[in-house]
């Protein structure tokens, strides 16, 4: 029998079967607004969690553990084995039906659910039929689009840092997968200058920086995955020993075969391949720079990797084509190229108020050429980072990916990287 409808001695005070609650009994029956008020003190708060949980870790029980406290109940929504490969490029280690034993059989968890939809957002339709009160995301999932869609929803937004508990060392899945140790790559000024139908009109430079497989970024966001899985078949055990200029060349020649009609340009291979950051500098209208200078100073590396960092936008939308729209010409094709002397320059200074001025006239001088790059969607983005950020830039050819940003300041919801050192094991 429900709660209306039943009568208790006036005043007495009743403790209903299997709540934590107690509410006092004024009258024989409860008015509507009482029993609202009583469902809303005794249910259950709910608290929702998406994600991949590849290879369960360490760090992801950690981060389990601690979403658990937001709230009474905690649901895992998991990414299907089809969508992690659309997103990360590569087949599972542990199969959906897998991860979701492992997690269902957490003591914290109440229930975990594969997700039915795809795409980084595929647990729309969980999130609306569980109807959480809380939604926790750590820095690496964190994102504008999330955090829009729980303020649309009425939906709190817990934002977690990656913390290993206790003494246990930090995790991620790609600290534990070895198969394949291939560095990712970020261009931080001048590029597009190695693409030919650019340079012809100005030669130049651009700044690209190898980075440690620590965190693994997503397909489609301008951390040049097409080529990464070009490398991936080309060298199946890792990246093999060898000068890294040379390697770099085998990679681009596999990269564009004969006949291929879009020709990846040659900063993606040098990017992932050469340690450190590296300035390369293109003739007109060359696929191939004349010269490459290097930086494997680890004081900069370090200076560097302090104030730089990242934050998930979305993949690049199916049919974004940022050739559609062009304006490529001498002059602001110059004023690429001399942005991206004067970003090294400052680098190698460690001029922190240079080094992001010229950054940001970097990324204005390939919007200006390249206006699909950047939209009003993520224009609100970067304004709203300007207050902690002094530079900003869009992996890749823009249109989503991730938003690097430079600051001397902590930039709450975004995560760090680490720079690729000449000795390193990748």
């Amino acid at each position: 029998m429900g709660l209306r409808g039943r009568s208790y001695p006036r005043g007495e005070d009743k403790r209903l079967k299997g709540k934590d609650k107690r509410i006092k009994i004024t009258d024989y029956r409860l008015e509507d607004s009482r029993l609202k008020d009583y469902k809303f003190m005794t249910r259950k708060k709910k608290v929702f969690v998406s994600g991949c949980f590849d290879m369960l870790h360490s760090g992801h029980v950690a981060f389990i553990n601690e979403a658990a406290t937001y709230g009474d109940e905690l649901y895992i929504a998991i990414g299907s084995d089809s969508t992690i490969e659309e997103l990360k490029g590569r087949k599972t280690i542990n199969s959906e039906d897998e991860r979701q034993y492992m997690i269902q059989n957490l003591k914290c968890v109440t229930q975990c659910i594969i997700s039915r939809g795809s795409g980084y957002m595929d647990f729309m339709h969980e999130l609306k039929e569980i109807q959480p009160d809380v939604f926790v995301v750590n820095e690496d999932g964190n994102s504008p689009e999330k955090e829009r869609l729980c303020k649309k929803l009425g939906i709190e937004y817990v934002l977690l840092k990656r913390i290993p508990y206790a003494n246990l060392p930090s995790r991620t899945t790609t600290d534990l997968r070895t198969i394949v140790h291939l560095p990712y790559r970020i261009d931080i000024a001048g590029t597009w200058i190695d693409q030919p139908y650019v340079s012809k009109y100005n030669a130049g430079g651009a700044i690209v920086c190898s980075l440690e497989p620590a965190i693994e970024f997503n397909e489609r966001s301008g951390m040049a995955s097409s080529t990464r899985k070009k490398a991936r078949d080309l060298w199946p055990m890792g990246l093999p020993l060898g000068k890294p200029d040379e390697l770099a060349k085998m990679l681009f020649r596999w990269d564009n075969p004969p006949g291929q009609k879009e020709i990846s340009g040659s900063q993606d291979a040098l990017g992932m391949v050469l340690p450190g950051i590296n300035y390369i500098y293109y003739d007109k209208g060359e696929y191939w720079p004349s010269r490459i200078e290097e930086i494997q100073n680890d004081d900069i590396l370090t200076w560097l990797e302090e104030r730089m960092y990242f934050t998930f936008l979305w993949p690049r939308p199916d049919g974004f084509h940022v050739l559609g729209d062009t304006h490529i010409n001498t002059g602001n094709v110059k004023k690429l190229a001399r942005a991206a002397v004067d970003c090294w320059n400052a680098l190698h200074k460690r001029d922190f108020v240079s080094f992001t001025s010229f950054v940001v006239k970097s990324f204005e001088s390939q919007v200006r050429m390249f206006p699909r790059m950047l939209n009003d969607q993520i224009r609100e983005i970067i304004d709203h980072y300007k207050d902690v950020a002094m530079g900003w830039k869009l992996s890749g050819a823009g249109g989503g990916g991730y938003l690097v940003l430079f600051s001397e300041k902590p930039v709450e919801g975004a995560f760090k990287v680490k720079i690729r050192r000449r000795n390193s094991n990748f």
